[in-house]
């Protein structure tokens, strides 16, 4: 990717992709974002409503800390439930275990905010490239 401030289309638009986090302002953003690379977005601010309406996307994005279920807690349960579904865990923390923990349960990418829009793009396409 290159390394100017443009991010770079998603090569294939239209999937849909849930952002969960409990930051409504940060929900928006990622819509926003999301939606000018031709993407379907469906929001959350809490992973109960989530798992409640268990929508069938191609990627999660999800925070790590979250009131009720955090955001680990939400990949294990989905991860008990059999599905599968590509995941980018988006923290403010520093954790070093943190990266271990996720990448047992299979989540592709663990970005630390403040993050760019395009490292948040680059991580998308390559867990639904």
């Amino acid at each position: 990717m290159p390394l100017d401030d443009q991010p770079q289309a998603i090569t294939h638009p239209g999937p849909l992709v849930a952002v969960v986090d409990d930051d409504a302002a940060v929900c928006d953003s990622m819509r926003v974002l999301l939606e000018a690379y031709d993407l379907n977005v469906c929001t959350y601010q809490n992973a109960g409503d989530f798992l409640t309406e268990d929508p069938k996307i191609a990627c999660l994005i999800v925070d790590y800390q979250m009131p009720g279920l955090n955001g680990l807690e939400l990949v294990s349960e989905l991860r008990r439930r059999g599905n599968t579904v590509r995941t980018i865990m988006i923290t403010a923390t520093t954790d070093p275990a943190l990266e271990k923990r996720a990448g047992a349960l299979g989540i592709q990418s663990v970005l630390r905010k403040p993050l760019a829009n395009r490292v948040l793009l680059a991580a998308l396409q390559s867990a639904i490239g």
